[in-house]
């Protein structure tokens, strides 16, 4: 046999053990998929039976808090002067009239995003600079925010009834404070949909935040409610109650953890066990207007997308292993497995493209005139005709939810996106796993955070 022939051989021998690990990798997640959406589907249909005839429930026809209270938000601020000013004077305006603390945190070494916040003037912000040049871990930073609220509450003789989390790119919504005001009396923690906005430039890699977060905010943390596991907080447009936080920092010290990467997604998990309920909430403002939601642009360069995403990899799946193990029931338990699979479903994801390369590689061998492809073994093409299906599935899936929050036009260009979010998958668990390691040498939780962009044209509520 020619060497040319071994070559071949040798390639179709790779590629079919390439396939058949891809091949029993993505039947293990799209039965996990599967299982989830057809949950979804049923808890969807029960509340719809549950309030047959009824109106439809909206932020405008929710009862008015029991007991008003203060509100205290909290905004981290690294580098922020391109955007923090615009934000925080939209974020003034939209909460006018609700009583209400805007607490900014900074670092003494960044005196631009300090001037950018003393330059608006607004009495109901609060500059908080902390000790220590930035950047630190945003838990830190957060915990200074805490400090603040807590020296005010003891100089004025209050008490906040719960804390908001924003970011400084955010896009409040005016109605969120009602929203929280009221549901926290329920709740100890409220999470609103985050809505990623979609800039016309940059419809590719900056989109593709959209269409996963209105998967994930349309169907998975409505899941997590239904079964009883923890929702995990999203870092902004989440309120969590006051007395919530105080037990927290009593038992770890600070009601963040400052040498966690996820500070947020570890505070949700971290109240759900000790037995705090929390919602997520997807209300529009009245009948046939948008949801109650935090919206703001994501990174749109490939390069800050693959670091977002390899920190949440880092913090959620390898760190938050380690940090918070496997506790609590089965359905908090198979929740955590789902939020950890993301490095494995990229190393899936990397054979199954490096098996189709190969694959189109060898048919082109084949047509140039050698060695015919052997028939694909009945097992494994069985395995690739389920997948098949199942991915059919999972983009209608997708389609449909990025089509209710942003219109089938979106849909439809979510479906070539999804090979875009998978490049961004792949790049981000390669140096998720180079950060972990230096994580667990270091143990240093810094702020890696990106660059961010203040719409000039905010969209209509």
């Amino acid at each position: 046999m020619a060497i040319g022939d071994l070559i071949t051989a040798a390639a179709e021998v790779a590629w079919r053990e390439i396939a058949l690990f891809a091949a029993v990798g993505f039947l293990f997640l799209g039965i996990g998929d599967l299982v989830v959406d057809f949950i979804w589907i049923a808890t969807v249909l029960t509340r719809r039976l549950r309030r047959r005839g009824a109106a439809r429930a909206c932020a405008a026809s929710l009862a008015d808090p029991a007991a008003p209270g203060a509100i205290a938000i909290f905004v981290p601020a690294w580098d922020e002067s391109a955007v923090i000013g615009r934000m925080l004077d939209h974020a003034t305006r939209m909460f006018a009239g609700f009583d209400h603390r805007i607490y900014v945190g900074c670092y003494p070494n960044d005196p631009a995003t300090i001037d950018a916040v003393r330059a608006l003037r607004a009495p109901s912000v609060r500059l908080a600079i902390g000790p220590m040049p930035g950047p630190t871990s945003k838990a830190d930073c957060l915990n200074r925010l805490w400090d603040a609220m807590c020296a005010d509450e003891a100089a004025e003789g209050r008490r906040f009834k719960a804390v908001v989390l924003h970011d400084a790119e955010d896009i409040v919504h005016s109605a969120e404070l009602r929203l929280f005001d009221t549901l926290i009396e329920r709740f100890d923690l409220v999470q609103l949909p985050v809505l990623p906005l979609i800039d016309p430039k940059a419809r590719w890699i900056g989109a593709h935040y959209a269409d996963e977060f209105a998967e994930a905010h349309g169907k998975e943390l409505v899941v997590r409610e239904a079964l009883g596991a923890a929702v995990p907080s999203a870092g902004v447009g989440c309120a969590i109650a006051r007395t919530a936080l105080d037990r927290m920092a009593k038992a770890h010290g600070t009601p963040f953890d400052p040498a966690s990467l996820t500070e947020d997604y570890e505070l949700g998990l971290r109240l759900g066990a000790m037995g705090h309920p929390a919602a997520f909430v997807r209300l529009p403002v009245g009948p046939g207007r948008p949801s109650v939601a935090t919206r703001g642009y994501f990174p749109a360069r490939l390069a800050a997308a693959v670091n977002q995403k390899a920190r949440w990899m880092v913090g959620i799946a390898l760190a938050g292993w380690d940090r918070l193990g496997w506790t609590g029931g089965l359905a908090e338990r198979w929740m955590r497995m789902r939020d950890r699979q993301s490095v494995l479903a990229a190393l899936i994801l990397l054979a199954a493209y490096a098996g189709l390369v190969l694959w189109t590689v060898l048919l082109l061998v084949a047509l140039a005139g050698g060695p015919p492809i052997h028939p694909i073994p009945p097992m494994l093409g069985l395995l690739m005709a389920i997948n098949g299906g199942l991915l059919a599935w999972r983009l209608a899936m997708r389609f449909g939810f990025v089509a209710r929050s942003y219109g089938w036009r979106e849909g439809l260009r979510a479906i070539p996106r999804v090979v875009i979010g998978n490049a961004i998958a792949m790049l981000a668990a390669r140096r998720a796993l180079v950060l972990y390691v230096r994580f667990r040498r270091t143990g240093a939780a810094a702020w890696d955070k990106t660059a961010h962009v203040f719409p000039h044209e905010l969209p209509a509520e």
